[in-house]
């Protein structure tokens, strides 16, 4: 799948976040698919973040903006990436499981979207803490801008490690 251009065909907003999100969700897929196995679980940056974890990470933030924010479902560990203040693979996490939970969480990230409208605003719950609830499309923005800066990162990481470089 290609980047959505700009001089696209113009279509509902909502398919339009969806798209990139697709795309960008390919885009770590492929990325984190093209890693030598030593290189998932380990970091050569001094965050300490590794490709897995990334992968992790971003299947969680979907579920916690959209399922357990967004629709105010419950969750049994809406933070199961993290390990203290960073997020991280679980030990039995491989490439494999969770590139299956990113592409699984898309498929719940499409029906969510398409089950609402744009300007609708979410359900009050404890992801808010003391803030009101935001639109799902303020919720996508950010989905957007946070698959965004991490593919950015993983782009570096994986020229970093195999010389490959990203767009």
């Amino acid at each position: 799948m290609e980047l959505p251009s700009p001089t696209d065909f113009v279509r509902p907003r909502a398919e339009l976040f969806l798209d990139y999100l697709t795309y960008f969700r390919r885009r770590v897929i492929e990325k984190v698919s093209e890693l030598p196995d030593d290189d998932l679980t380990s970091s050569i940056l001094p965050s300490q973040w590794t490709p897995l974890g990334l992968v992790k990470h971003l299947t969680f933030v979907e579920m916690r903006w959209l399922e357990w924010g967004f629709e105010g479902q419950h969750v049994p560990d809406p933070w199961g990436d993290h390990v203290g203040l960073r997020f991280a693979p679980a030990p039995d996490d491989t490439r494999t499981s969770l590139l299956g939970e990113l592409e699984g969480r898309g498929e719940i990230t499409n029906a969510i979207v398409r089950r609402h409208d744009l300007e609708e605003v979410g359900a009050p719950s404890e992801r808010w803490g003391d803030d009101d609830p935001a639109t799902l499309e303020r919720v996508l923005f950010h989905l957007l801008q946070e698959y965004a800066r991490h593919v950015g990162h993983l782009d570096v990481y994986v020229e970093l490690v195999t010389a490959n470089v990203g767009e």
